[in-house]
């Protein structure tokens, strides 16, 4: 239960009153709710603060409307529950904020939606959480943002001809935002080759950047329910933080992307999408390859990704790139913890059937501190 008190907040600005809590999740997707699944099974008291008006929230703003995971409904499950679809299935991302959004009232767990954290910082020996007026404290905090935050955009995309219709993926949903004529998609990885294969039906296309390659199989083909059970397998148990060969790929993978999954090299050609290389630049208003061409569209998609945005936690646990420094989610700070970044772990760390393993884990150590402390 938690605890109502009087407060001051860091400006100096009184505030109506301070909850306080054993444990404070910051985010509400699949790696927040893990975590709060094994909490809740442990008794501890906590409370999970997300910024969307509804849980799932960044699966219904944040994906084009044609998205599908890219693991079946078998491995897509959070902890205790199962997805609620056909094992072989590929869900949409509606299904899968509907999903976590029924996993959050099944299990009774404590979200507070529309609560978007501004300061994460130190009151002595107490983690104090800073959401506008509203002010929480707590002995322990897991940050379970994600590792996609800020969506990254070259800085020369300003300069692009402000007749040219620009945006991030994260902003596309379906070709109707865009003006006729032709587009340029930067970032040839598994974003920027899913939404190349819908915008070819109707416009010219042209998939800017380094070729990733990718998977071997065709995942919705029947070899696949062989072959998918290993790879899982591979992934989750091989390519980990503890094995030398999941030590060497980590660093390719966080700073390259994994490679193409559904789309294939023969998909993209059949389909008339045209390979180019990265952009680099802006001239006389249109976009410039690396091999100094410039290419006329009428619309840019930057499949970019996203950058990690910690800003906002005041607190001395990143190394010199900004990366939080942990060992397994544990980070330098006594108390203080991150769930599902990408490879935290395994390669699965990020993905929603994958994170469960990590938030078990982080949910048993803050279950052991709080034991000793008691």
């Amino acid at each position: 239960m938690a605890i109502q008190e009087a407060a001051i907040d860091s400006r100096g600005t009184g505030v109506a009153g301070v909850e306080t809590f054993e444990t404070i999740i910051i985010g509400g997707g699949q790696a927040g709710l893990s975590v709060g699944y094994y909490l809740k099974k442990r008794g501890e008291s906590f409370v999970i603060l997300d910024a969307n008006d509804r849980i799932g929230g960044s699966w219904r703003t944040r994906t084009w409307d044609s998205l599908r995971l890219f693991t079946p409904a078998r491995y897509d499950g959070l902890p205790g529950w199962p997805f609620p679809a056909s094992a072989w299935s590929y869900p949409t991302a509606r299904e899968t904020a509907e999903y976590l959004e029924a996993y959050a009232e099944r299990f009774e767990l404590p979200v507070r939606t529309g609560m978007t954290v501004e300061r994460l910082r130190k009151n002595g020996d107490r983690y104090v959480v800073e959401c506008r007026e509203r002010r929480f404290e707590a002995e322990r905090v897991v940050v379970a943002t994600g590792f996609y935050g800020k969506p990254s955009v070259p800085g020369f995309a300003s300069e692009l001809d402000p007749r040219i219709v620009q945006m991030h993926s994260s902003e596309y949903r379906d070709p109707s935002q865009l003006r006729p004529g032709g587009v340029l998609l930067v970032g040839a990885g598994n974003s920027g080759a899913d939404i190349a294969m819908e915008l070819s039906k109707s416009h010219r296309t042209w998939l800017s950047g380094r070729d990733k390659g990718q998977v071997p199989i065709r995942i919705e083909s029947r070899l696949a329910r062989f072959v998918l059970p290993i790879l899982w397998f591979v992934a989750s148990h091989v390519l980990t933080v503890k094995t030398p060969i999941g030590r060497k790929v980590r660093p390719h993978v966080l700073e390259d992307g994994a490679p193409r999954i559904r789309v294939k090299a023969d998909d993209l050609e059949a389909a008339g999408v045209e390979r180019v290389p990265k952009t680099v630049a802006v001239t006389g208003g249109l976009p410039v390859l690396e091999d100094g061409r410039a290419i006329d569209v009428a619309n840019v998609i930057w499949c970019t990704g996203f950058r990690q945005d910690f800003s906002w936690i005041d607190l001395p646990v990143f190394d010199d790139d900004s990366a939080p420094i942990h060992k397994r989610g544990v980070a330098a700070e006594v108390g203080l913890y991150f769930v599902g970044l990408d490879f935290l772990f395994a390669f699965t760390s990020e993905n929603v059937g994958g994170v469960g393993r990590d938030a078990r884990y982080i949910a048993k150590h803050i279950g052991n501190h709080a034991t000793r402390l008691r």
